[in-house]
């Protein structure tokens, strides 16, 4: 086959296993595991050899006419080229270990049949993003992305978390798909095609006129998707969903369209200065941020999402100093430590029976029931820190690497000023970020107490996923930049010294001051020990994990919610730990600002509705309706009734025709 004919089938065959999957999901159980997994498999197969034949040089190309539109044409489109398939192999390696650990992680769902078919979909949906050569097509996947995004997040619907949640992600992200979408035909308008390529073209020759105003309309829907400040608070909410519908949104899809979209149309935002700068606010307040409310959070699932958000925030802080190369490596390596940091979480979950890291740490031995999950989350934790040798190192000195040269001057791509707020927040950012893995670390594996709760051994299907994930998040960074800088753009990924020695710098002491703190506070820490709470009626969660009840299940009482007087993010953020830890309250800004104007506004409008409008409807309805009883009852059926009727209005119109003719 042809490598156009390959690309199309990778994102048709998890496409054509959804459909199936939902109409066989009833009638053939039996085979609803296998469509899930199998043409995941084969896309990924599939993904890899695309890989191989593009290896890095021209981009692949094809597109056919799907309708004829007028003067701006809608094509089926593909545009291939290094970084893209390197994307779809991340996309569909990650898809396919979810869907694995899915067999074993909802084994006892009534409702896996069709959660599978909507997690291929979602991935056949970002894969049509990551190939797309054309704008509407692209949109496609965007959006249908979206709606997938809602059912997974709200699977355990009959929590009042997971609706809430789901609702939230798909109307946050639909507020920012508005400019999005007129951006989008701002953009084809002036470049008088939806094609990539001849955008781009567009671009390098002028045609575009107005660069900042597409380019900002673009980046609300960038920030929507992609969980970036101000549009950001969605995603932590959506932990609500199963932890593999976590990992896959995190690590491959949803969040990362929208840096990948930044990258496919990287030289438009390079031709707006003041979009640059605005990229790279939104950048640096992301990463600091989101990794100060880490530091604070308690749910373990919370603490990754807050990461995600942060790490998104490194990746748009490479494209605002004009490095895709350094976005796109680092979205790879963030791929892999991401979803086995999410997959590793949920058996923790399963052995614990709680989100809690408070309970956790209140657990003696947590790390012996699961030293899979122990063993392989540490490396993830690792390449977290962005510790060498580890991925995450290569990738995230790569992002400052390209930082420091905007501020030496070495690239002209991107202002000055965009690069001095990446480089700072950057620096942070890796202090904050070794300090809370480092915390969950700590209160996760070296908890005391009482041994926590047999559940039994996780699936096979579960732990060998996290071995698998392991090898990418420890190999990955040095992988990629002795074999594959020619897929960046030919662009070396090679960190620079100095932000080599002051980020890793940074970030061991952020972990050595983190586990200082915590030596201190468990010196000093009054235990509560967990049989106290044993009795209580939500204690024995079984292999029912708490998230199924509710997103931060109290699978252990109220000891759950507890302050643990060990937590070494209590005393690192000191003041500043409450409002971290309810996200800086954006969500009540937000529901002060929008959200009570719109109910107040819907309010009104029911009111108006009720007692205005059907006022004038019901009036419009009783005027007739009494005409009509007075002519009613005025119908008596008496013959000498009506002659007498009649007789009496024969004499009124001969006296009104003899006035009126008198008085003309």
């Amino acid at each position: 086959m042809t490598t156009t004919t390959l690309a199309v089938l990778v994102p048709l065959l998890p496409f054509l296993g959804a459909i199936a999957g939902l109409l066989l999901g009833r009638t053939a159980p039996g085979f609803v595991r296998p469509l899930a997994v199998l043409p995941a498999l084969a896309s990924l197969a599939l993904a890899v050899v695309v890989a191989a034949r593009q290896g890095g040089d021209g981009a692949v190309d094809a597109a056919t006419e799907l309708t004829p539109t007028g003067s701006v044409p809608i094509e089926l489109a593909l545009h291939v080229d290094g970084f893209a398939a390197l994307t779809a192999v991340l996309v569909t390696v990650v898809a396919t270990c979810v869907q694995i650990y899915s067999t074993g992680y909802l084994r006892d769902d009534p409702r896996y049949p069709s959660y599978a078919a909507l997690v291929s979909l979602f991935t056949s949906a970002m894969l049509l993003v990551v190939y797309s050569g054309d704008l509407m097509v692209l949109l496609v996947g965007w959006e249908v992305m979206g709606i997938c995004s809602y059912f997974l997040v709200g699977h355990y619907w009959e929590t009042p978390e997971a609706r809430a949640a789901s609702l939230k992600a798909f109307l946050v992200t639909k507020l920012g798909d508005v400019p999005f979408l007129i951006g989008l035909f701002a953009l084809a308008t002036e470049a008088g095609s939806f094609r990539i390529t001849r955008i781009l073209g567009a671009v390098a020759n002028g045609g575009i006129e107005h660069p900042t105003l597409i380019a900002l309309l673009l980046l609300a829907g960038v920030a929507g998707k992609s969980a970036q400040f101000p549009l950001h608070t969605w995603l932590p909410d959506a932990m609500a969903g199963p932890t593999p519908v976590s990992a896959l949104i995190h690590a491959a899809t949803m969040v990362a369209a929208g840096v990948y979209f930044v990258a496919r149309l990287l030289p438009l935002f390079e031709a707006s200065q003041a979009a640059m700068t605005v990229l790279a606010v939104m950048a640096a307040v992301t990463m600091a941020g989101s990794a100060l409310a880490a530091l604070a959070q308690d749910d373990i699932k919370r603490v990754l999402a807050y990461s995600t958000i942060g790490q998104l925030g490194y990746m748009t802080g490479a494209l605002a100093v004009a490095d895709r190369g350094a976005a796109v490596f680092h979205l790879l390596s963030h791929g892999a430590f991401k979803a086995l940091l999410f997959l590793a979480a949920g058996v923790i979950i399963h052995a614990s029976g709680t989100n809690s890291l408070a309970a956790m740490s209140r657990m003696g031995n947590l790390r012996d029931r699961v030293p899979d999950a122990y063993w392989t989350m540490t490396v993830a934790l690792l390449a977290l820190a962005a510790i060498p040798p580890f991925s995450g190192f290569f990738s995230k000195e790569a992002v400052l690497g390209a930082a420091e040269h905007v501020v030496t001057g070495h690239t002209e791509h991107a202002p000055a000023a965009a690069g001095w707020i990446v480089l700072l927040a950057g620096l942070v950012t890796a202090l904050l970020t070794a300090a809370y893995a480092t915390r969950l670390w700590l209160l996760a594996f070296r908890g005391s107490g009482p041994e926590a709760p047999d559940h039994g051994r996780q699936p096979l299907t579960m732990t060998t996923v996290l071995w698998v994930l392991a090898v990418p998040s420890l190999a990955l960074g040095g992988l990629s930049f002795r074999v594959l800088p020619d897929w960046f753009d030919g662009q070396g990924l090679a960190p620079t010294v100095t932000t080599s020695v002051l980020g890793t710098g940074v970030a061991l002491v952020g972990g050595i001051v983190t586990y200082a703190t915590w030596r201190h506070t468990t010196a000093h820490a009054a235990r509560v020990p967990l049989g106290a709470v044993a009795a209580h009626p939500e204690g024995d969660a079984g292999l029912v994990e708490a998230e199924a009840i509710a997103s931060h299940g109290p699978a252990y009482g109220d000891i759950a919610y507890a302050p643990d007087p060990s937590d070494p993010g209590r005393l690192l953020l000191g003041p500043l730990h409450r409002p971290a830890a309810a996200g800086f309250h954006l969500d009540a800004l937000y529901t002060a600002l929008f959200v009570r104007p719109v109910r107040a506004g819907a309010s009104l409008v029911r009111f108006l509705d009720r007692e205005v409008v059907e006022t004038y409807v019901r009036g419009a309805g009783t005027l007739p309706r009494w005409l009509g009883t007075a002519v009613r009852r005025a119908q008596t059926g008496n013959l000498q009734t009506y002659v007498s009727a009649l007789l009496a209005g024969t004499v009124v119109l001969a006296v009104a025709a003899v006035l009126f003719a008198t008085g003309a």
